[in-house]
């Protein structure tokens, strides 16, 4: 579980207390339109320092409930070079919040129309192959989806003081499913 020191090390800015349940929605239709419509708008900032974007996350699994928030998933040549694709990313709108050079170099960005949380690794990260593993999986596997849904739903009804603390508890289930896909 991530500490409040670590949370505070990490944000840039303030860490934004959510002291309260976290709202799940049915899953929406136009969530891959959002996701459509917001990767036009990264490659055309980036151009070829797209190595690779994709839709993540709950809101990219057709039937899964989820918070309203679009996950994608971008690979650049280097995350350390934040020089290289932060500032046009900024100029579309997009604001760098997450930082953590101790988990693969990762950054995270934020949109606000829609709500996206643009995650951002290095290419050849092991992560982005763990993420989409398991996006595949949920898509494939109706039990899976439903054990991952059952799961989320019960933690959800929690009083979390940060999101990323909802997110680390279901870090066990992520695994399990991940073990059998």
């Amino acid at each position: 579980m991530t500490t409040d020191d670590e949370l505070r090390r990490m944000t840039i800015g303030e860490p934004r207390r959510h002291d309260a349940p976290i709202a799940l929605v049915e899953y929406d239709p136009a969530w891959p339109l959002l996701y459509a419509r917001e990767a036009d708008r990264i490659r055309a900032a980036l151009g070829d320092r797209v190595v690779l974007l994709e839709h993540t996350g709950s809101t990219s699994v057709p039937g899964l409930a989820a918070k309203p928030i679009i996950d994608m998933t971008l690979a650049v040549a280097d995350t350390t070079a934040e020089g290289d694709y932060v500032p046009p990313l900024e100029a579309a709108g997009y604001v760098l919040r997450i930082r953590e050079p101790d988990w693969y170099e990762h950054r995270m960005l934020r949109g606000t129309d829609p709500e996206v949380n643009l995650h951002v690794f290095s290419t050849g990260c092991e992560e982005i192959g763990r993420m989409l593993r398991f996006r595949d999986r949920l898509r494939s596997s109706p039990e899976d989806r439903a054990l991952y849904l059952a799961r989320k739903r019960e933690l959800a009804t929690r009083t979390w003081r940060y999101t990323q603390n909802y997110a680390d508890a279901k870090s066990a289930v992520v695994a399990e499913i991940l073990a059998r896909g």
